[in-house]
């Protein structure tokens, strides 16, 4: 099995204009497809930008609305698959939510974000309520959760136990929380035994300052890729061949006691 390319856009666009951030998102996915990517990966809230205050009911649309299927046109024109976050608007409520959208187009999985972040967050969205949403792009196995999720390790250690290869995980993570990126991350990846794509908006937006630091890491705990502050857009190669040896001399899935930990619950 060949290893997917994936490219992380580390971009916070154009807060309040989504039709500036699909000409954005058409140039990485442009970009990306040259390099040989599968796979694009944006931030939490890329398609809106997240510091849009009221903006976010104004701007949120339905999954399959007008952007949802222009971004379908963007990932089949340039054959690759896309993850990217937005506002959605679903049965009258908004959620913090991450879509990922096949090479050819067509929608493989829609994520709701579960553990919403401070004040602006449970103001402004309602919480998802599934916790593992997963789809196939060639033989990997792709979960998705979005920013704070990925804080929490029960969050990863389902996906583990669910059979996730690679982890995709828009954030809008800011100073002061740079050890996430930094620390946090790659102990999530080793400790599961799967890839994690965390990629992160940069710089000032609103009252929030981005610290980019988007990473692609390994289940060996190794840090395939890792941004600096600004603007980037990295390549890295997801290995079904690392994961396999890691996951066969690592053993935590396979040591666990699982009766032991009825009380976290």
């Amino acid at each position: 099995m060949p290893p997917l390319r994936t490219a992380l856009l580390q971009n916070s666009g154009h807060p309040g204009d989504p039709a500036g951030n699909l000409k954005v998102l058409d140039e990485a996915a442009a970009r990306a497809a040259a390099d040989g990517a599968g796979l694009l990966v944006t931030a939490e809230m890329f398609l809106t930008g997240y510091a849009i205050g009221g903006g976010v009911r104004e701007l949120a649309e339905p999954a399959d609305g007008p952007s949802g299927r222009a971004v379908a046109e963007i990932a089949a024109a340039h054959g690759l698959a896309v993850l990217y976050g937005y506002p959605e608007r679903h049965a009258g409520a908004v959620h913090n939510s991450a879509r990922l959208v096949g090479a050819d187009g067509t929608e493989l999985a829609n994520y709701r974000k579960t553990h919403l972040y401070g004040c602006f967050e449970r103001e402004s969205f309602t919480p998802g309520e599934t916790p593992v949403v997963q789809a196939t792009i060639g033989e990997l196995t792709v979960g998705i959760l979005v920013c704070y999720d990925v804080e929490f390790p029960e969050n990863v250690r389902a996906h583990a136990l669910a059979g996730t290869d690679l982890l995709v995980v828009p954030t809008a993570q800011m100073h002061p929380f740079e050890f996430v990126a930094e620390s946090l991350i790659p102990v999530r990846a080793f400790e599961s035994q799967m890839y994690i794509a965390y990629v992160n908006r940069s710089g000032p937006e609103g009252e929030f300052d981005f610290v980019g630091l988007s990473c692609l890491a390994g289940p060996d705990g190794a840090t395939c890729l890792r941004a600096g502050r600004g603007e980037e857009l990295l390549l890295g190669d997801v290995d079904p061949k690392l994961l396999t040896t890691s996951r066969r001399i690592n053993p935590y899935l396979r040591d666990r006691r699982p009766g032991l930990y009825t009380s976290l619950s």
